[in-house]
């Protein structure tokens, strides 16, 4: 059994999702929610936040390996430089736990989860509460994304 933790980067909001594959070939949801931050705390406080939340987080899960999505296009460069600097803090705290970690971008999370890279995210929701076998999508967005994100690692190691 594989524990993997998928992480959707943000400063104000950074999701994630602990999936388990079982030996059947079963995913399963151990854990997901968000990792919040107000914006009236400054940039660095945001930082540290996220990453003593995320340490707290795989400290109690021991996740054996991480999958974090890849920024790839920013229509707002400050929101990019955010999100690359959240995306910094979480690979760092991933480094210094020893977990393996990869990268996917949204194109490769949707045509892994839903088969198809033009994929809407409610479309993406569903394959996660589906294949997860929730009773219905998880929440926050940011959760649901951190589990997809989870989802492609595990699918795409398997094969």
């Amino acid at each position: 059994m594989t524990l993997a933790l998928g992480i959707d980067p943000g400063t104000a909001t950074t999701g994630y999702g602990f999936v388990r594959l079982m030996p059947d070939g079963e995913l399963s949801a151990v854990a997901f929610g968000i990792i919040s931050t107000s914006k009236d705390d400054s940039a660095s406080t945001r930082l540290e936040i996220i990453f003593d939340e995320l340490n707290k987080l795989i400290k109690k899960y021991k996740p054996e390996t991480a999958a974090v999505e890849k920024l790839f296009f920013a229509r707002n460069v400050t929101t990019g430089i955010a999100v690359g600097q959240a995306r910094g803090v979480v690979l760092l705290s991933l480094q210094k736990a020893d977990i393996e970690t990869f990268e996917y971008t949204p194109l490769e999370v949707k045509q892994a989860v839903v088969g198809y890279g033009g994929a809407d995210k409610k479309q993406v929701q569903e394959m996660v509460r589906t294949l997860l076998q929730l009773d219905k999508i998880p929440k926050p967005d940011d959760a649901a994304d951190a589990l997809a994100i989870a989802i492609t690692h595990l699918n795409t190691k398997r094969y």
